[in-house]
């Protein structure tokens, strides 16, 4: 069940928050979170591009809800534009709260990801198969 609304995208990623990604009080570190939702978009991006991608940018982000120890961090992906070398891939971080149903948005972002050939060139997405 969630509870500010449903998530979009599809399931990349699923990860345990675990007590060394927290603070003292038990917060997971932002940057934690950041880290899943890139290696997530890392993931789709890839698939879409068959082969070698690396992260170009990160729009604007901001944590509307706490991650806590014990949780489970689930990120949704969607690939939102493909241009000539590049994809803009809108990611969303939710929390499933420790041994309930109940899921959370903790976070959303748009990725840009750009896709490489061999020698680390950008290199043109290939048409949906």
């Amino acid at each position: 069940m969630a509870e500010n609304g449903k998530p979009t995208g599809e399931l990349t990623l699923r990860t345990l928050a675990m007590p060394a990604d927290a603070n003292a009080a038990g917060d997971i570190f932002g940057g934690w979170v950041m880290a899943q939702m890139d290696l997530a978009c890392g993931i789709r991006a890839a698939e879409r591009a068959k082969g070698r991608v690396v992260t170009a940018a990160v729009k604007e982000m901001s944590f509307a809800k706490p991650m806590k120890v014990g949780d489970t961090l689930c990120v949704y992906t969607h690939v939102a534009r493909v241009g000539r070398t590049s994809m803009t891939l809108r990611v969303e971080a939710w929390a499933q709260r420790y041994l309930t149903d109940l899921m959370e948005k903790v976070t959303d972002a748009d990725v840009i990801m750009v896709a490489l050939d061999k020698e680390g060139h950008p290199t043109p997405v290939p048409p949906e198969s």
